[in-house]
């Protein structure tokens, strides 16, 4: 019966659906902390560590040196990326960490010894033009976003360190590692509480709002999301799986105008709807059989 369950097409849908779906809460959630961007980036990635070692035991397991530079790579995302959040648009923040296949595909030949091909040049040619689309504006400073400028640019940055970071995960899979995802996610949430934490103190003021809004964003927003992908992701053809997680980026921005009112401005939709237009076509471009390689964006 648990075998039956587990093989379900509609339940690892769903799961991965759901996944999708916490994982695009992150924006709306960092926004409504009342506490600095070091001290959501160090909390959240501590109760999530726990979590996830604590429920996962897949994350505890494969732990090696080799864990060391992929971990570092995701603890910088997980850092950047609220770092980013705090300081320009959701919609900003998370388009600008979807441009990591472009440099993925540049990084491939030195990495990971992968060719660029000539029809490469299409999607390089789309992601750069939409990230020069979400930089085109003058983005308005706004309550949510008082520093859009240098938020961009980390954003920017958090997109190259999760191109590592996917990089470094398809290093630990050829060398054999079974679902090599977890440790280093697990791992990558230690050091980036670590990390963060000397920024993040002291903190002098806290209330059970923000508390609420660590709690949420470790134990569900990472851990619970983590649980569903893990359990659905192996059931699921990874062109597929890598379509329904791109639900994050689509719902970051509509979650935080939902409960931020803030409202990305024309450019920033126009150059994620590119970025992500692109990242679709490669990925099923690569599903047909053009490349060995895939790409399934797990959320940060």
């Amino acid at each position: 019966m648990k075998g039956a369950l587990e093989a379900s097409p509609v339940r690892n849908r769903l799961l991965l659906i759901g996944a999708a779906l916490l994982f695009s809460t992150g924006g709306a959630a960092i926004k409504a902390a009342t506490l600095t961007g070091w001290q959501v980036a160090s909390f959240r990635s501590g109760v999530a560590a726990l979590v996830l070692l604590i429920v996962l035991p897949e994350a505890r397991r494969g732990w090696s040196w080799r864990l060391i530079p992929v971990s570092a790579a995701y603890a910088a995302t997980l850092v950047l990326f609220v770092l980013a959040t705090r300081l320009t648009t959701a919609a900003n923040a998370i388009f600008l960490q979807s441009t990591a296949p472009l440099y993925l595909l540049l990084l491939g030949p030195w990495l990971l010894h992968e060719p660029v091909r000539r029809s490469d040049l299409i999607y390089v040619l789309a992601v750069a033009g939409g990230m020069v689309l979400l930089f085109r504006g003058t983005e308005q400073v706004l309550a949510t976003a008082p520093d859009p400028h240098r938020g961009n640019l980390l954003g920017l940055a958090s997109g190259l360190t999760w191109a590592f970071t996917v990089a470094g995960l398809r290093w630990l899979g050829r060398g054999g590692e079974g679902n090599a995802a977890l440790a280093p996610v697990a791992a990558g949430n230690l050091v980036a509480f670590f990390v963060a934490l000397p920024m993040a103190l002291p903190v002098t003021r806290v209330s059970g709002a923000d508390v609420a809004v660590i709690l949420y964003l470790g134990i569900i927003q990472i851990g619970l999301a983590y649980v569903f992908v893990t359990r659905a992701i192996r059931h699921v053809p990874a062109f597929e799986a890598t379509t329904v997680l791109l639900l994050e980026p689509v719902m970051n921005p509509i979650w935080a105008w939902m409960v931020q009112a803030e409202r990305p401005g024309a450019w920033a939709l126009a150059g994620g709807g590119v970025i992500l237009s692109a990242t679709l076509v490669n990925t099923w471009r690569q599903a047909r059989g053009l490349r060995g390689r895939d790409y399934a964006p797990v959320g940060r």
